[in-house]
């Protein structure tokens, strides 16, 4: 059976459980919920949109159908800005679920070396 300090205990564990469970939805929500899918969707389809159109032009530039104003290798250089402006997005976007994931498995062991010291003190007052 339990007694009311017992239960008082527990009541402010729940609520303590509580509050951590709120900060991490609020974490969550800032790391990526769904309005960063849809944006990360808007800026993934603008790039290959982008070079799609830059493919285009270009063989329309050398089968005679288009004339572009620009250098020879612009729409290449184009491309390969876009690309690289891609991969450190996407580095980016890997960083942050990385240190999100270390923060998750730095709060597990610091519940479990929480409850292990519990653990301890409990079986030296046996």
């Amino acid at each position: 059976m339990t007694t009311g300090n017992e239960t008082d205990v527990l009541i402010e564990e729940l609520e303590h459980f509580k509050q951590e469970q709120e900060k991490i939805r609020s974490i969550i929500g800032q790391i990526g919920g769904s309005s960063a899918a849809k944006r990360d969707r808007c800026i993934h389809t603008a790039f290959f949109t982008a070079l799609v159109v830059l493919l285009v032009m270009d063989v329309l530039t050398h089968l005679k159908l288009f004339a572009i104003p620009f250098p020879p290798l612009f729409s290449i250089e184009i491309a390969i800005l876009l690309v690289s402006l891609k991969i450190i997005f996407m580095i980016r976007t890997q960083t942050r679920v990385a240190h999100f994931q270390f923060w998750i498995l730095n709060s597990i062991e610091f519940r479990l070396n929480d409850i292990s010291r519990r653990l301890g003190s409990l079986e030296k007052q046996e």
